[in-house]
């Protein structure tokens, strides 16, 4: 049975009644079928909207997330709590309210409220847990596509996205030529490298080595603690840079130091374990598992045998490839490789190799770096 459309007044900017969430939750047309295999009975996707939907719907922009934040990425009236791209988003910044309709979707997989490992399986009345088919970056960009449909939005005008995000926007423009005007990718690629596929390997592990895991059948809410953190700490050390750890700590001890045999000694050790605790608990272990695994299998060259093919169909009028100098996940190299591609394919490119000392994370702290070369870029669209 397909999902009714939503009833859906396209403009956050109006605080909803009674104080409503700003989130929202749309149905998919149910089955859903997965590209590896798989049907999900029902699927929801959850996300924000920020700014007015244009009569003739052309201002849309479509925003994607990286592996672990929910569709909150700027705060709004009806909810006023710092979203992760919060100096990127809203009226006068590079995603720019006043001028676009912008929608973030919670990734399908995610457990911030988009259908995943968490979610009740209808037809067992369970967790999904480890039977939540396999998942690609291209069902990801499949079930955006599908909600936004569902809304009534026919097609974007610029896809955003970083990291994950970058890897979901470039997947929405291969599989859905014709239907987006612009792709800007910041760190991303057209497939993982061996280094980024065996940190996140390792990843995986660690919280499936954690008893807590149980094969994945933990209770809602529980699960693998330790190997989460651990798993955290090592995606920590990735996401930035040696540089930057140098600068930012040194040799610095830590106030606790000495307090208990091989423990924490170092500032940076403290800073790792804060972040590690400050995670656990908020994101579900299946949800990290999938999610990982789908960037490490997510390859452009498989749509047609080569990227030069898959991009031959291309119908993308303009795109913005950022990369950063630090980036050990996606080496700048890989965001060179990515915006040739583009060229070749007759997209008109422009390539931002940023000197950022922040590593991966540069999009997300940064901001003075990624603001301008972004918002430039957006305004003389």
């Amino acid at each position: 049975m397909r999902a009714m459309k939503p009833k859906l007044t396209l403009h956050s900017g109006d605080p909803a009644p009674n104080a409503a969430p700003a989130r929202h939750c749309v149905n998919l047309p149910a089955p859903f079928a997965m590209r590896l295999g798989g049907v999900l009975p029902e699927v929801r996707i959850a996300y924000e909207t920020w700014g007015r939907l244009a009569a003739d719907k052309r201002n849309v922009v479509l925003l994607f997330t990286g592996l672990s934040p929910s569709a909150h990425a700027a705060s709004s009236p009806a909810d006023p709590t710092p979203g992760w791209w919060e100096e990127m988003l809203g009226p006068g910044k590079p995603l720019d309210t006043e001028r676009f309709f912008v929608v973030c979707v919670n990734s399908l997989g995610s457990c911030f409220g988009s259908t995943g490992p968490a979610s009740v399986n209808p037809e067992t009345g369970r967790p999904y847990a480890l039977h939540f088919p396999t998942l690609t970056v291209e069902d990801i960009a499949a079930a955006a596509r599908a909600a936004l449909h569902a809304l009534d939005i026919p097609r974007v005008h610029v896809l955003v996205g970083a990291s994950l995000g970058g890897m979901s926007a470039l997947a929405y423009a291969i599989l859905f030529p014709g239907e987006a005007d612009v792709l800007i990718s910041l760190s991303a690629a057209i497939h993982s490298e061996p280094f980024s596929i065996a940190v996140r390997s390792l990843q995986r592990e660690l919280i499936r080595s954690d008893g807590a895991w149980q094969g994945g059948d933990y209770p809602p809410g529980d699960g693998p603690r330790e190997g989460m953190r651990l798993a955290r700490k090592l995606g920590m050390v990735t996401y930035r840079s040696a540089t930057e750890w140098l600068e930012r700590f040194g040799r610095e001890r830590a106030d606790c130091a000495g307090h208990e045999p091989f423990g924490i000694e170092f500032e940076v050790e403290s800073y790792l374990e804060s972040r590690a605790r400050s995670f656990i608990g908020d994101f579900d272990a299946n949800s990290y598992l999938y999610l990982s695994r789908a960037m490490d299998l997510f390859d452009a060259a498989e749509h047609g045998g080569t990227v030069e093919n898959a991009f031959r169909h291309l119908k993308i009028e303009k795109a913005l490839i950022v990369g950063v100098e630090t980036d050990i996940l996606f080496p700048l190299h890989q965001q060179q490789q990515l915006a040739d591609a583009m060229l070749k394919a007759g997209v008109a490119t422009q390539y931002v190799p940023l000197p950022s000392k922040q590593g991966h994370d540069s999009f997300l702290v940064d901001v003075d770096r990624f603001r301008p070369t972004v918002g430039d870029f957006i305004a003389a669209l």
